[in-house]
Order: C-alpha cells, then structure tokens, then sequence
C-alpha cells in the first residue's frame, strides 16, 4: 500500500513539473550589452578643469560631470556585469589610434592589455584602427612585438600577446579574394538562445587613413555587408537575434541630452537599408551619445574616450529564437567609485617607462608658441602646427587645423616630444582633398554660420579678411541663407576663383566634418597620409623654429 502511494506521488510532482518545464523552456532569455566606442586610448583620466574630454554633459542645462579613466571605466564595467548571468561587451571600434602619448609611444599596447583586463568581448574596427596599417592590426590581434622594440616602444614588460577579444572586419576585404581582413561576426550562446555580431567599420575608411597602409583591401557598403552576413547567420547557423557593431554614426542636431535622438546621416541612411533581421546597431565614430529608434531598430552610441557605457538590455525568446525587446541607457562613466587596482597598476608601469622617451628633445623654439588668439582668430600655436601640416603635404596648397585640437603651449627653448605631443594630442591622419575656391569660401563662412559660437580655423597657406559685424549676425543661422564676412581671399598668394581646383589638408577630425565644418565631407580625391602627431614632430626635427607671425588673418569691425 505504502508502495502505491508513493508511487502515484511521483506521478502527480512529474505530472505538476511538466507545465514548469514548458514555462522555463519558452520563458525569455535575458541578454546585457555594454556597449563603448571611440575610447582611443584613452587610459588615463583627463582633467576636467582643463578640457571637455575629461566630463561629459548629461542634458542642455544641467552641470557637466566629470568622467571617464580606464580605472573608473573599469570599476563601472563590473558593478554593471554585477548580478547578471548573461552579460558581453562590445566595442563600435576606434579602440586604439589617435591615442594620447601613453597608448600611442607603445603603439597601443597599453590600451590593448587594459581592456584585456576589462573584459572586453567583442571589438567591430574603426577607421583609427588602421592608423598603422593591416599589418600592424593584425600585431594587435595575434600578439607579436613592433619593430620599435628595440627602442623600448614594444614589449616592454616581455612579448606583447595581443587582444583576447575578437575584432570583427565584416566589409573590409581582400581585393583577389574577397575574404575578410578579421572574422565578419561571431556568434555567443546564452541559455540556449544564439545572438550574432557582425562588425564593421565606415566605408570611407581609405580617405581618411593612409593609403599604403591598406594597399589590396576593400572596404565595402555597409547596409549591403550587414543584410549579407544577417542572411548568413540565420541560414546557415540558425540565428535569429542580430546585433551590428558599426564604427558610423550621426550627430543629435540639437543636442538635447546623452540618451536623447534627433541624429543626423549617415546612419539612418545605413539602418533604414539594412534587412530587419537586424535588431540593434551599437554605432560610433562621430563621438556623439545617442539612444535612438531607427526604422523600428534601437542605435546607440555612447561618446568617445570611455566617459559614457551603453547599457543595453535585449529579451530573447526561447520560441522564436528572435529579440523580442530592447532597452538601452547610456551612463556616465563617473568618477565617485573606487578605481580599479589593476588597471591603475598597469598604468603607473607604462607611465614609469613613458617617461624617458616623452622627455627626448625633438626640436628648439626661439620664443614661446600659444594658443592666444589675436583678435583675428590666429594664435602663433595654430599657424605653426598648420605651417607643419602643410609641409609633410606635398601637393598641397594650404592647410586648415581646428582651433579645439590645440591643448598646450610650450616656451623657448629645447622641445621635447612630450610637449609636442601635448599641444596636438589626438592623432589623427592628414588628409589631402580637393575643393573648390566656392567650397573654400564656404568652408570660411562656416565659422561662424551654423556654430552655436565662432570658430576660427588656424590656416597656412591662405589669407583673407573678414567682417567682425557681419560675422557675427550670421552665428548660429543656416549657411545656405547666411551673408559672407569673407574677403580678399588668396591661397599661395593668387586671389581664389570659385571654379578652380585647390589642394588642401586638413587632419581626419575635419575631413569628417568636425567641428560642424560639413563643406569638407565634400572634398574629392581624398588621400590620408601620416599622423598629425608625427608631423608636428618632423617639422620641429628640421631645425628652430620661431613663433610665426600672426598676419595671416585680417579683421575689420
């Protein structure tokens, strides 16, 4: 008897299990996303009180906040994984390049080790990636020392191992194969359910990188390369929840806060052609935040320089396979946490050794050099890294450098690459482009028209004057109706005709459209050399220089 009834109790709890079972078989599947793009190297946390990369604003009106630090980007990254089971970060590229001096005297290493230690799941490459090459990236990857080894710039604490993560190159490919420079996507498992990455960089990567640094590659459109591998992976691997990671963005035309919308092309472009296989787009390269819909589809970009992660919850059915909801939150990389000890140990290591070689004299000043502008708009500081620009551009006729790259002064005297370094830290590529003398003239008026404030462009090569008055009543006002303060414009001493073909450099900031200066996304013929870092450093290595004269740039009331 005592038998039987045990008997039928088995039967009864398996009979109540077998409706549990089916819930916990179809029940979601919860999946965080901590997204970053453009953190550049950006391993130490820069001074707030001495420039806005070192705080972020949250909303129009409300005080900005200081923010980022590898040691507290860190910290944030582990209190965010905290407490969920399925968690993965995932980098929309420009990881490395245009890196301050200490990830760029060790050609990235540091940052590439650092964001070992992080956790960093998943890096899609950005144009910036490329800034030394294929080969070099690949180093990145594979591990392997740099032929700057021997000079202490590589390896310095025993063989680079390269990245732990996997980077992602989806539109970037061989010109005889057609084969992916890096795996096109990967694929994660998480209780069962698959999601797919696929990882890519902006199309218009080779006009703004050095052309012989990827020699024999493609790069390819990427709403196309993305509704090709969404295919892919459903077809071939059965996977149904698709996130891209694409180093292209827009910008939040106003801003109006870190998880507002409002952004501009070309990403709506790309998400509004891509397939809806695809569910969410963490994208990048215009440094903005944003927390979008697209067509249906969540975008986000979290800033630049680590000072924001994007939190992104995704529901994935069990069903269905498919995402069925995401929510994303861009949060400030604050800096009220206890940093992290490793990262801050790895980074007093590279600053002991960063210290001899940013201390080596490249150069001699006969008199100091600032950022003071004069009431022109010229400062001695713009017209000499200008004058440098132009000098490692041949064929060039004139160089234009934005006044928000120049972040220090150095006095006469001796010239260390440290304090070369200092007054134009972001590394970005020269970029040689044709305009003509029209887009010229429209480049000028964008200083004013379309800027919430002026901003002068420090220029070699070119003068002009401009009109104090009707410059100021066209600031901030639409360019296409705005009045031109601009006259006597001459480049290499001739008077600029509208129709004629003219050579410039600027670096990849610009050539973007940085700094609202949209006119230059038009230049054709597009060629990217060397670093702008570099530059500055060989113009200094050619011998003394004195501070140039301010007499580029003329003013009337």
């Amino acid at each position: 008897m005592r038998r039987s009834t045990r008997l039928l109790g088995l039967v009864a709890a398996a009979l109540l299990a077998l409706p549990a079972a089916a819930e916990a078989r179809h029940k979601d599947v919860d999946v965080q996303l901590l997204g970053l793009n453009d953190f550049h190297g950006q391993l130490e946390a820069l001074d707030p009180a001495l420039t806005s990369s070192g705080r972020i604003l949250p909303a129009p009106g409300e005080a900005e906040v200081p923010a980022g630090g590898a040691t507290y980007f860190a910290e944030h990254i582990r209190r965010l994984e905290a407490g969920h089971r399925n968690s993965l970060v995932v980098s929309a590229g420009d990881l490395i390049g245009a890196s301050p001096l200490l990830s760029a005297l060790f050609h990235d290493e540091p940052t590439i080790e650092a964001m070992n230690k992080i956790g960093l799941d998943l890096n899609a490459v950005g144009n910036h990636e490329f800034d030394e090459g294929v080969t070099e990236l690949r180093r990145m990857q594979q591990g392997g020392c740099h032929a700057e080894a021997a000079e202490g710039k590589s390896c310095v604490f025993g063989r680079f191992k390269g990245a732990r993560f996997g980077f992602l190159a989806a539109n970037v490919v061989r010109e005889d194969t057609g084969r992916p420079l890096f795996a096109p996507y990967a694929v994660k498992r998480f209780q069962g359910v698959k999601v797919g990455f696929i990882g890519m960089t902006l199309e218009g990567t080779p006009d703004i990188v050095s052309a012989a640094g990827i020699a024999g590659w493609d790069f390819l459109d990427e709403a196309e390369t993305a509704n090709r591998y969404a295919r892919e992976l459903r077809w071939r691997h059965g996977v149904r929840a698709i996130v891209v990671l694409l180093h292209e963005g827009g910008v939040p035309t106003p801003f109006a806060g870190i998880n507002a919308c409002n952004v501009s092309q070309p990403i709506q472009d790309i998400v509004e052609r891509t397939t809806d296989e695809v569910d969410l787009f963490v994208t990048g390269h215009t440094h903005q935040p944003y927390n979008c819909v697209i067509d249906g589809r969540a975008v986000t970009s979290a800033s630049s320089l680590g000072r924001l992660i994007t939190d992104i919850d995704v529901k994935v059915s069990r069903r269905t396979r498919d995402v069925v909801e995401v929510k994303a939150n861009n949060k400030i990389v604050t800096r009220d946490v206890t940093p992290d000890a490793g990262i801050g140990e790895l980074i007093a290591a590279y600053q002991e050794k960063a210290a001899p070689l940013a201390n080596e004299v490249i150069g001699e000043l006969t008199g100091p050099i600032t950022r003071a502008q004069d009431d022109s708009g010229e400062s001695t500081a713009g017209n000499l890294i200008a004058d440098a620009q132009l000098a490692a551009s041949p064929g060039s006729v004139a160089a234009f450098m934005n006044p928000g790259g120049i972040r220090a002064d150095i006095d006469a005297g001796p010239v260390t690459f440290g304090e070369s370094f200092a007054m134009q830290p972001f590394g970005n590529n020269l970029v040689a482009m044709d305009l003509t003398g029209a887009q010229l003239r429209t480049l000028l008026k964008q200083q004013w028209c379309g800027q919430t404030a002026q901003r002068i462009l420090q220029v070699a090569g070119v003068t002009y004057t401009w009109d104090q008055s009707v410059a100021a009543s066209i600031v901030n006002t639409d360019c296409a109706t705005a009045a031109d303060p601009v006259s006597n414009l001459q480049v290499a001493g001739a008077p600029v005709a509208d129709a004629t073909v003219y050579r410039i450099t600027v670096n990849s900031f610009l050539a973007d459209g940085g700094d609202r200066f949209s006119v230059l996304r038009e230049g054709t013929n597009r060629v990217g050399s060397l670093v702008d870092t570099d530059a500055l450093a060989q113009y200094f290595a050619t011998g003394p220089k004195s501070p140039p004269a301010q007499d580029r740039i003329a003013v009337i009331p």
